[in-house]
């Protein structure tokens, strides 16, 4: 099976040749596998180089004369270095664009901390207007990625990881969680390529299990049409990011509320994806142990 970044690279390639609006902006990373793109449209494909200030400043240049951009490096150069850019350039200036990361939190451990962005969905929670898709599996990235370049002029963060569930799931680019599984004793929610890992936590429990693809906005109707008050979030980045969401969702009722995620603490040992997702309570078995404290089973 192709990466959802092979995935992107692809779908985006076509897109330049369906859709004379799209401009694709990167900076020196995934470059290689535009080449052939980049000979079509020269003019629509742009390498500004390891300047991720300007990787931004120019896909809101080009979404302000008109274009729709494709914005895209690694989640920690898109995201975070550059995030005074995000908010004025794109949010400021309210122009909309498609930003898509590779890397997500530790896909890349060897890179160093420099390359993992356990934050980067918590940031863009500070800012007005983005909807944020957090894929499962390839095919799941490529209908995400053709909606949001279709979606007119609004602001889309595409999440890709090398993590990948074994199935794809139906997706909708106007977002909503779909349910799984269905249980009586407590709602799941598995984000992404967390999906797998939760379906063999709770294989023994009796639990309604949610999956989203898209985060934001986030969907509290369904949340609250589960019919469940004790609720596990299980995302891959930094635990507790949709916790404040999923709270204001049950608001009028007796809730709890668990946010299982990426952890605070930097792990300082390079590793391997697999070890960093145990480090985290991610794999299953550390799922299991802690959703089933928490519902106490």
């Amino acid at each position: 099976m192709d990466t959802m970044r092979d995935r992107f690279i692809a779908t985006t390639s076509r897109l330049l040749d369906e859709d004379p609006r799209v401009a694709v902006v990167l900076a020196d990373i995934s470059t290689d596998g535009f080449s052939a793109a980049r000979r079509r449209h020269p003019e629509r494909v742009v390498n500004v180089g390891i300047r991720e200030q300007l990787l931004i400043g120019a896909g809101a240049g080009m979404a302000l004369a008109g274009m729709r951009p494709v914005v895209h490096t690694f989640a920690s150069f898109l995201v975070e270095r550059p995030f005074e850019q995000v908010k004025l350039d794109f949010g400021h200036q309210d122009v909309g664009g498609v930003l898509v990361s590779a890397n997500a939190s530790y896909d890349w451990p060897a890179g160093g901390f420099t390359h993992m962005s356990p934050g980067d969905v918590a940031l863009l929670d500070t800012l007005d207007g983005w909807t944020v898709h957090v894929p499962g599996h390839p095919d799941e990235a490529e209908a995400l990625l053709r909606h949001a370049v279709a979606d007119g002029d609004e602001r889309v963060y595409v999440r890709l990881s090398l993590q990948s569930n074994a199935q794809a799931r139906e997706v909708r680019g106007d977002g909503g969680f779909t349910a799984v599984r269905q249980g009586r004793g407590g709602t799941v929610v598995a984000v992404g390529p967390m999906l797998d890992n939760v379906l063999d936590a709770v294989a023994s429990l009796d639990v309604t299990v949610l999956y989203a693809a898209t985060v934001r906005p986030f969907d509290g109707a369904a949340l609250r049409a589960a019919g469940y008050t004790d609720v596990v979030l299980v995302e891959p980045y930094l635990a507790g990011t949709s916790t404040a969401a999923a709270n204001d969702a049950l608001a009028d009722l007796p809730h709890r509320v668990l946010g299982l995620g990426v952890g605070q603490r930097e792990l300082r040992r390079y590793g391997d994806m697999a070890e960093h997702l145990a480090a985290h309570g991610l794999d299953a078995a550390s799922l299991r142990e802690r959703i089933g404290a928490f519902l106490g089973r």
